[in-house]
C-alpha cells in the first residue's frame, strides 16, 4: 500500500540521482505540478543532491531512508543498476515507483525489480518519453485501424559518446542497444503487436539492426545508435500496408511544436502517476512492461554475441 497524504493533495515524490537526466528532466518534471511535487532528493554526492533540491524547494535528503520517510513515491535518474536496487528497496518500503529506462542493467535485475514491485503490490510506472508525446499517441491511435504488412523504426543520437551530455559510463559501455532499445521495440511492439523474436545484427557501439518478428507473422526492422550525432534527434517510426504508410517522428515540426509536445509529455507523465497512485490501477507502462523490453533487448543482445 502507497503512503499518500489526502487524495487533493499532490503526490509527494522523493528524487533518487542529481546528474544530468535529474536536471535536465526529473526534477523539473516533478517540481511542475500540479499532480506531483518534488519533495526530496538524495544523491551519493551530497552537495550536488542540495543544490538540485535547493533549485527546485525540495529538501536534501541526507540518506535514502531520509527520503523515504519524506515521500509517498520515489523517481529515479541514476544508472539503471542503481535504479533496479534502489527501487526494489522503495516498493519494499511501500513506495510507489516511477522509473526510467531499461529499469535493469541486466535481464535478472529487472527481474529482481519486477518481483519486489509485484510482491510490495505498489504501482510502478516507467518514462518512455515519446509513449506520452500526443503525436505518438495519436499514431498508435491511427494505428490500431491500419492494416500493416510490416513497418520499420530508427533512433539515432550521440548519447553514449565520450563529451556528450548523456554519455554517462554505462551508456559508453553498453551503447545505443541498451539506452535507445526500449523506445525502438516498445514502439515497434505498441503499433504492430506482441514481439516474439528478436535477431540483432551490428555493433552495440556503433549501429545495431534489428529483426522483429510479431505474433502475427509481420516482420519489422529496426536501426538505432548511440554514437550517431544528428540533429534533430529522436525516435522515428513508419507502419506500411496496402493502403500507403503512416509515420510517427519525434523530431518533426518546429521548436516551437516540439517544445509543446515535450511539455504535454510530461505533465501527462505526472498526472497518470498521480492517478495510478491514488486509484490503485496499474499503468499499462508499469514495470511489467519494462521487464518486457528488458527480455527482448536481451534476446538482441545473445543474436550479436
Amino acid at each position: 500500500m502507497c503512503h499518500c497524504r489526502r487524495m487533493e493533495s499532490p503526490l509527494r515524490v522523493g528524487l533518487v540521482g542529481a546528474g544530468p537526466w535529474a536536471e535536465m528532466f526529473t526534477a523539473p518534471l516533478l517540481a511542475a505540478g500540479p499532480d506531483c511535487t518534488l519533495s526530496a532528493v538524495w544523491a551519493r554526492r551530497p552537495a550536488a543532491a542540495a543544490s538540485l533540491a535547493a533549485r527546485h524547494g525540495a529538501s536534501a535528503a541526507a540518506t535514502f531512508d531520509e527520503l523515504l520517510d519524506n515521500c509517498d513515491a520515489v523517481a529515479f535518474a541514476v544508472p539503471p543498476d542503481v535504479q533496479a536496487d534502489m527501487a526494489a528497496r522503495a516498493a519494499s518500503a511501500g513506495r510507489a515507483v516511477l522509473l526510467d529506462k531499461p529499469i535493469g542493467m541486466t535481464i535478472d535485475q529487472a527481474q529482481h525489480l519486477s518481483d519486489a514491485v509485484g510482491h510490495a503490490g505498489v504501482i510502478s510506472q516507467v518514462i518512455l518519453t515519446n509513449r506520452y508525446l500526443p503525436a505518438m499517441r495519436q499514431f498508435l491511435a491511427d494505428a490500431s485501424g491500419f492494416v500493416a504488412h510490416g513497418g520499420r523504426a530508427a533512433f539515432f543520437g550521440g548519447g553514449c559518446m565520450a563529451g556528450n551530455y548523456f554519455g554517462t559510463p554505462w551508456r559508453l559501455i553498453h551503447g545505443g542497444l541498451l539506452d535507445l532499445g526500449p523506445h525502438v521495440l516498445d514502439a515497434l511492439d505498441a503499433a504492430l503487436g506482441t514481439i516474439v523474436e528478436v535477431h540483432a545484427a551490428g555493433d552495440r557501439l556503433g549501429l545495431v539492426a534489428l529483426t522483429c518478428r510479431h505474433e502475427s507473422g509481420i516482420v519489422s526492422q529496426a536501426s538505432m545508435s548511440g554514437t550517431t550525432p544528428v540533429e534533430p534527434s529522436g525516435l522515428a517510426i513508419e507502419l506500411y500496408g496496402r493502403t500507403g504508410r503512416i509515420a510517427f517522428d519525434a523530431a518533426a515540426g518546429d521548436s516551437a511544436e516540439l517544445a509543446g509536445q515535450f511539455s504535454s509529455a510530461m505533465t501527462t507523465i505526472t498526472a497518470e502517476f498521480a492517478t495510478a497512485v491514488r486509484s490503485g490501477q496499474p499503468h499499462p507502462l508499469d514495470v511489467h512492461r519494462g521487464l518486457y523490453l528488458q527480455r527482448l533487448i536481451t534476446m538482441a543482445e545473445d543474436t550479436l554475441g
